[in-house]
């Protein structure tokens, strides 16, 4: 069964992050810079909070604040689930599934940020896994 160490090895792109004394119209900036739909927000090397998509959505927009005047820390998801290298990509879908997330940051034993995964990221490495073993069992089947 992978892990995400295996998944995070082959994902190629720097983490996009935050600090929480940004501008949420910022991190909008870098969210779109990077083609990303959440944040890691850092103070330091410490992760304190995630920004996403969501937040944006239901606590700028629907209660009628500018993006320019807000800071990241007024609105981000302060506690953050969390797994580590060794997690696998079930438990990592299960937690997702079960607690409605579409990202998750990735820690080390220290708690330091290696990465984050997201939905997609798990769905495309499903996808791959199956297309991998029908084609050994076709292999198999044709002899």
């Amino acid at each position: 069964m992978k892990t995400l160490k295996q998944l995070l090895a082959n994902k190629n792109r720097p983490l996009a992050v935050v600090a929480p004394g940004d501008s949420v119209f910022h991190a909008l900036t870098v969210m779109s810079k990077n083609n990303v739909g959440a944040l890691l927000v850092l103070d330091g090397e410490q992760l304190v909070g995630l920004f996403s998509e969501r937040d944006y959505a239901r606590k700028i927009i629907l209660q009628g604040k500018t993006s320019k005047e807000t800071l990241v820390s007024e609105i981000m998801s302060d506690k953050v689930a969390y797994v580590t290298p060794s997690s696998t990509l079930d438990e990592c879908m299960a937690l997702m599934t079960e607690k409605h997330f579409r990202h998750l940051p990735v820690l080390d034993e220290k708690n330091s940020v290696v990465g984050m995964i997201s939905i997609g990221d798990l769905v495309k490495e499903t996808i791959s896994s199956q297309q991998f073993l029908i084609a050994e069992l076709e292999r198999y089947i044709a002899g």
